[in-house]
């Protein structure tokens, strides 16, 4: 009898690790995703946008970032294109990078691109080829610290693509990702900032604006002339233009920054705080993120920091990105 109720306790251990192994090779339960809801951090895509990374040239550790892509497909490997864009120059230079299924991969941008601030940009690329490829399972996150003491986490914007299989006019040298809604996800033209901390706190916020375009075997192209409205506490508009002549934004809120009449510190004054809006004056599409620094967040309990990608408000359809093929070398 004993060896009886071993056995049946063997089979239901077996049947159990059966049902198990099904369940995880099984879709995921509820309704996917689908891959024309707009482009945002929570869902997967075929192209990823970090709107931010930074990387020191030296052994400095207190700047750097840590970058992570994700395959949560459970049958099929992928090969992906990596440019990192320096904010600055809006130069290119570019890597890959392979993943099996259900694999993930992090690795520190001081390894790779060590010395630049700027974005990195990833695309799902056919394994022989290069060419860019319908593969809407990838998702990506970016862990970032600045020597001046900003810290934040933060997921990388997601772009689908909406045809299948490998894009169709990928040449011998050059393909064109257009973000139009019909071949991959249409992206933001309005981004919001909202929970801006007073400067007179102490808070320390570094805002990040991208322009998401041009030919990055030439270089990313810039942002141009940007409008925006910042609203206090009193809900008042203060307009403010911005004219950058780089494919990246990146500064800290202040008076001198953000040219407001009244200035910012005033129109968002001690114990308050207030939000923005801002858009391209151009029609041409736009990522950002903002990250907070408050050196009192240690012991003040109404002192916090970190960050987080900007709203979406309003979308652009004439974007296009024009990207070198290669075939990947990780396979």
């Amino acid at each position: 009898m004993g060896a009886y109720l071993k056995f049946n306790a063997l089979l239901r251990a077996v049947a159990l690790l059966a049902v198990m192994a099904f369940v995880a090779l099984a879709a995921d339960p509820g309704i996917p995703i689908p891959p024309a809801s707009e482009v945002n951090d929570q869902k997967p895509g075929s192209v990823l946008f970090y709107s931010y990374f930074t990387s020191s040239s030296s052994s400095q550790v207190s700047q750097d970032t840590r970058i992570s892509i994700t395959n949560i497909n459970t049958s099929s490997n992928v090969a992906i294109h990596l440019f990192f864009v320096d904010g600055t120059t809006c130069s290119t230079v570019d890597n890959f990078i392979c993943l099996t299924e259900n694999q993930t991969k992090s690795f520190l941008a001081s390894d790779l691109n060590p010395g630049v601030t700027g974005y990195l940009i990833a695309v799902a690329v056919d394994g022989t080829t290069g060419c860019p490829v319908s593969f809407n399972f990838l998702l990506g996150d970016a862990s970032v610290r600045l020597s001046s003491g900003h810290r934040a986490e933060f997921s990388a914007e997601a772009i689908a693509a909406l045809y299948t299989g490998v894009l169709s006019g990928c040449g011998l040298t050059l393909a064109t990702l257009n973000f139009d809604g019909a071949s991959y996800n249409q992206i933001p033209r309005a981004l919001a900032l909202d929970k801006i901390g007073s400067a007179v706190d102490q808070n320390s916020t570094l805002l990040v604006v991208n322009r998401v375009g041009g030919n990055l075997t030439a270089g990313a192209s810039p942002l141009g002339p940007l409008f925006g409205i910042l609203y206090g506490d009193t809900r008042d508009p203060h307009s403010f233009t911005l004219d950058p002549q780089t494919c990246q934004l990146a500064g800290i809120l202040s008076n001198n920054f953000i040219r407001t009449t009244p200035p910012f510190q005033t129109v968002i004054p001690a114990g308050l705080t207030g939000w923005m809006k801002l858009w391209a004056a151009d029609d041409v599409g736009i990522f950002g993120v903002a990250i907070n620094f408050n050196e009192n967040a240690a012991y003040n309990r109404s002192a916090f920091g970190g960050g987080d990608n900007l709203h979406k408000l309003t979308l652009s359809t004439t974007n296009s990105l024009i990207i070198p093929v290669i075939p990947p070398s990780c396979w």
